[in-house]
């Protein structure tokens, strides 16, 4: 079987490439290798898909058609498309929101186009996110709440991506799904994201900044259990593909406090968080809880990586990646 994985050098597509590979997939990865964070990381984590048999890598940006199918070339007789390209983070989208309308509308677009094209008309597994849920109030976030409500430019593309997938099975009848993801975190992670930055900076002994007065709480997953998740939907839509265009959550439904998220980080590093409280910033929300019913319906997902377990992990990792002590 044949994979063609986008964002194959991102924190997701990343692990779920290596994934594949392990289990005997040929993948085809493809990334713009953009500097939204440091191009190094990326480069990391390409070596180490580039060390396994049955991997190839080709650049291209995917909202550029003839680029994504010059990148795909001579594997055209994939078997599915797990797209996970994507402009990320809800902050950054406030300062330059042209960067997600090309990377998550159109290249969302230009995919599904290449889908069409390709002779197999490969099945189509792709990222959104928990931010569709905007300022819900409803807990636990499930997928048929109401998602007409973003409360940024980030999930408004994601949203939008939603409903592309959506029309792409009612006109042409491809088959797709769309993956919510939550909070994910893990070794390899985004530089962006709150894992990283408290590390790096409870072990610079700099303070970190603690948004809401720290009243807030993150559905916290695992990047493991997020990629049995993706494979568990590459299984089901390669042995029922429906035009349907269903979406899940992939969350770990437990939702975690700020202060006990930072607690761990302190635990796992041995060093006390110098904590700098700041009001929370547009486009953000308080909570997010994923509900993850259907997910283990349809797809036998089961999360089973506690924050107590993970933490540990991605430190360890953080530590022998920045050669911090």
């Amino acid at each position: 079987m044949k994979a063609i994985v986008t964002g194959a050098a991102g924190f997701i597509g990343f692990h779920t490439a290596r994934q594949l590979l392990r289990e005997g997939w040929q993948v085809v990865g493809i990334d713009d290798l953009n500097s939204y964070y440091p191009v190094e990381l990326k480069e990391t984590r390409l070596s180490v898909l580039q060390a396994q048999e049955g991997f190839r890598f080709a650049r291209a940006d995917i909202a550029d058609a003839a680029g994504l199918k010059a990148a795909i070339g001579a594997d055209a007789d994939a078997d599915i498309i797990v797209h996970l390209a994507a402009q990320a983070g809800v902050r950054y989208s406030i300062e330059n929101p042209s960067a997600y309308v090309s990377a998550n509308v159109q290249g969302q677009v230009t995919v599904f186009e290449q889908a069409l094209s390709l002779p197999k008309r490969p099945p189509v597994v792709y990222a959104s996110s928990s931010s569709v849920y905007g300022a819900n109030e409803k807990m636990p976030f499930s997928e048929g709440d109401a998602v007409d409500r973003p409360v940024s430019v980030y999930a408004a593309t994601k949203r939008a991506g939603e409903l592309l997938a959506h029309s792409y099975g009612e006109v042409h009848g491809l088959p797709s799904t769309g993956l919510r993801f939550f909070t994910v975190y893990g070794p390899y992670g985004r530089p962006d994201m709150a894992p990283w930055l408290f590390t790096s900076a409870i072990l610079k002994g700099e303070p970190i900044r603690v948004f809401n007065n720290g009243a807030m709480e993150r559905d916290f997953t695992y990047i493991d259990d997020i990629v049995s998740g993706v494979l568990g939907a590459v299984k089901r839509i390669l042995e029922r593909p429906q035009a349907t265009a269903p979406v899940y959550n992939l969350g770990n439904s437990s939702p975690v406090a700020l202060d006990d998220f930072i607690a761990e980080i302190e635990e796992a590093t041995g060093r006390k968080a110098i904590k700098q409280f700041e009001p929370m910033p547009p486009a953000d929300v308080p909570r997010t809880y994923a509900d993850i019913a259907l997910a283990a319906r349809d797809l036998d997902f089961a999360p089973v990586t506690p924050l107590a377990r993970g933490i540990p992990l991605f430190v360890e990792w953080f530590r022998g990646y920045n050669g911090a002590p």
